[in-house]
């Protein structure tokens, strides 16, 4: 699996972004696997799944390090 560090993060509105050796990666907070949103930090190491949705690239299953 891909990893990379936490880049962004929109609390409020539920959404960030992964930024990994290919570029940036929206996730949503659905996407996280054993963890919430208010408990990650900007440069948090994580590792995720690639996937593409509406908006472009898109992290997956992300899974803190």
């Amino acid at each position: 699996m891909p990893q990379g560090t936490i880049s962004k993060l929109y609390r409020d509105k539920g959404y960030g972004y992964v930024e990994g050796e290919r570029g940036y990666w929206f996730f949503n907070q659905s996407t996280l696997n054993g963890t919430s949103i208010d408990s990650l930090k900007v440069g948090q190491p994580v590792e995720f799944r690639e996937g593409f949705g509406p908006g472009g690239p898109r992290a997956d299953n992300i899974k803190v390090l």
